[in-house]
């Protein structure tokens, strides 16, 4: 990546920031979305003002308004604007245990690409009031080593995640992403039967619609984006499933908002859920968002057979199934 500015690339300090730059892509940054890029570019930046950026069209790509899930290819032309930023402060170093608790997480690793099991409760970035999250905790612990998100998962959902350890790899990743060769599994506890053994749901998704000042996801035939999601029944409890869903497309909130509208809610979600579910997730003893990404399958380089990374369901919602068993007996 070459800076075609013709003046310094930037810095920082207090009371200082980034000038203008205009950056050329190279053939290893090629691949990557643009609000990624900036949030490496930008270090320092809050994420909300980066974002504010991209609104405005402040960012521009090849001299068009630049979309933060845009991806950026080999020669183009990226003008960032000039930030402000504040005084710098010291690291914050994650605390040892999480570090530890990821380490011992990890299902899956070779010298491109590791698998983690992600705890509930623990986002995989820094951000909005966080100061760290997986991603920070996996670069502390390997200081040098380039680490990136390969795709996200909710902060109350735990499970499968990839991280890529080289770039390249993160670009075949991302390019398998976008073909659906990635298989995808979830468990889901829904407070609600399936229509039938298997359900296909493809409803267009469009996110950050404001509802009494949330940002939601809703589903929108007018301008949502395609998303496809297929629930499987594995058991039921009751008038509650226990669904395997498969994921067809990566939208934001994608299985919350499908499960909801066929009229059975994920338990344990506040979001999208309706309020007497909540009564139902406390009665079960769900502390958190029933919903673990418990199979994953991709190939982690091209000449490479595909992998299938498995993570077993975390004993507390074993222990939420095992209630729910015992309400439908009760019935």
């Amino acid at each position: 990546m070459t800076d075609t500015s013709g003046g310094p690339a930037g810095s920082t300090g207090a009371g200082g920031g980034f000038g203008v730059r205009h950056l050329r892509i190279s053939a290893e940054v090629a691949g990557q979305r643009v609000d990624n890029f900036l949030l490496a570019q930008l270090r320092g930046v809050p994420r909300s003002l980066v974002y504010r950026l991209l609104r405005r069209g402040e960012v521009r790509v090849n001299k068009g308004r630049a979309k933060p899930h845009q991806r950026l290819e080999t020669g183009d032309e990226v003008r960032i604007p000039p930030v402000r930023t504040a005084a710098p402060t010291a690291a914050v170093t994650p605390p040892r245990g999480l570090t530890a608790r990821l380490a011992e997480s990890i299902l899956y690793e070779d010298d491109r690409v590791l698998v983690l099991d992600k705890p509930a409760g623990v986002a995989v970035h820094g951000g909005s009031g966080i100061t760290h999250g997986v991603i920070e905790a996996l670069r502390a612990a390997r200081p040098g080593a380039e680490l990136e998100l390969v795709h996200r998962l909710d902060r109350d959902t735990s499970g499968c995640l990839i991280i890529a350890k080289r770039r390249s790899a993160l670009r075949f990743l991302h390019a398998q992403l976008r073909g659906d060769a990635v298989y995808k599994r979830y468990q889901a506890l829904l407070l609600g039967p399936l229509a039938a053994r298997v359900q296909r749901v493809e409803l267009p998704l469009r996110k950050n619609l404001l509802q009494g000042g949330e940002r939601m996801v809703r589903v929108d035939h007018a301008d949502g984006k395609l998303a496809l999601t297929v629930f499987r029944r594995a058991a039921a409890f009751g008038g509650m499933t226990l669904a395997d869903v498969e994921l067809h497309t990566g939208r934001t909130h994608q299985i919350r908002v499908h499960a909801a509208s066929i009229g059975a809610p994920v338990a344990g979600d506040e979001k999208y859920g309706r309020p007497e579910d909540q009564v139902v997730a406390r009665a079960l003893g769900l502390r958190r968002l029933f919903l673990h990404a418990a199979e994953l399958r991709f190939r982690p380089r091209e000449d490479a057979p595909p992998v299938t990374v498995t993570a077993p369901l975390p004993a507390d919602l074993g222990a939420v199934l095992g209630r729910a068993e015992e309400y439908a007996r009760a019935l």
